[in-house]
């Protein structure tokens, strides 16, 4: 829509094949005095994340979830204080390698260079959900179009992070192999008359099923269309939900659900998901920010945006705390524009 040709991308991986673990690193502080040191920060990182893992899986991402100083535990960051011993919780998602590899092939032989890669769920966080929402524990579940994947928090950090194999695409699916209609149909139809709670829908409300070769249009009640989507809903749900209580996580979701994702823009998803997680649900989209359009402040648009705020943390563009955030570049204060940040990073 720029006009502009794209050199380089932030990409945002996702698939049925993450998973997570929490683990700790310790180590000897070694600065002057016994004065914690970033150089003793980053070798606890790196004794966290020295574990084995299987030959056909990579490590993604490396979180930081809080340090222990000596007997201290529960401290958010240990730089400037003094110790003897320098432990840190971290946790751990990893992904499979042919499949993180595929894609960076096939973004590369499309001309593209991969600056950075994140998990697409992380950028969602970064931008859909509160401190309070962090802070007393919740569930993010992005519904995707291929797969849904989670992300429990609890005292601001991560704690488990999976995915399951069904999304958007799935529901799509059944719709057009229920009414017999081509794919790109069932989609259309999905989006402008889908619901995913019949009870809220009118019973006399009904939608035109479009034809297609000598087939003629044909009416059909939305609560017949409905039936055909809020089953597989309710399967995604609840395969998240087994996910948590084989896990023992159930507990950790004091603040409820947040759902992001394009499917999330489902009508009533977040009443489907409350009967099957009994927890407060709300539909979160990315936050304000200057240069960004009011059509991109979608559900679906939550990873792209994250990623790319996540990448603009890490190049220096914006502080990393959370709040209110300070553009650092050129030594300028005050609002960050996301858009040209894009350009300048990108273009």
């Amino acid at each position: 829509m720029s006009g502009v040709d794209i050199r380089a991308v932030s990409l945002a991986l996702s698939g049925a094949n993450v998973e997570s673990f929490n683990t700790n690193g310790q180590v000897a502080v070694t600065g002057r005095g016994r004065e914690i040191t970033q150089e003793d920060i980053a070798r606890v990182h790196e004794a966290a994340r020295a574990v084995s893992i299987s030959m056909d899986r990579e490590i993604l991402h490396v979180i930081p979830r809080s340090y222990t100083v000596d007997d201290q535990k529960g401290i958010r960051n240990p730089l400037h204080m003094t110790g003897v011993r320098l432990e840190c919780g971290v946790h751990i998602i990893t992904g499979s390698v042919s499949t993180v590899q595929n894609m960076f092939k096939c973004v590369t032989r499309a001309g593209y260079r991969v600056e950075q890669s994140y998990l697409g769920i992380l950028g969602c966080a970064r931008t859909v959900l509160t401190e309070d929402e962090r802070d007393l524990g919740c569930l993010l579940i992005d519904v995707g179009g291929g797969t849904t994947d989670f992300m429990i928090f609890s005292e601001s950090e991560p704690v488990f992070t999976s995915a399951v194999p069904a999304g958007g695409s799935q529901i799509t699916g059944d719709i057009s192999i229920m009414l017999s209609i081509p794919v790109d149909a069932a989609e259309r139809l999905k989006k402008e008359s889908g619901a995913a709670w019949s009870d809220a829908v009118d019973p006399d409300e009904t939608v035109i099923v479009p034809g297609f070769g000598a087939r003629e249009p044909v009416e059909l009640e939305r609560r017949k269309l409905v039936s055909i989507v809020q089953p597989r809903v309710e399967e995604i749900f609840e395969m998240v939900n087994e996910r948590l209580m084989k896990n023992g996580l159930k507990d950790l979701i004091k603040a409820g659900v947040v759902l992001t994702g394009g499917s999330a823009l489902l009508p009533h998803i977040d009443e489907c998901a409350r009967s099957i997680f009994g927890v407060p649900v709300r539909i979160g989209a990315p936050a304000a920010l200057s240069g960004l359009d009011v059509e991109y402040r979608s559900p679906a648009f939550s990873a792209v945006v994250g990623v790319a705020l996540l990448e603009a943390e890490r190049t220096g563009a914006i502080a990393e705390s959370g709040g209110s955030r300070k553009k650092t570049r050129k030594g300028r204060q005050g609002g960050f524009s996301l858009m040209q940040w894009i350009k300048d990073r990108f273009f």
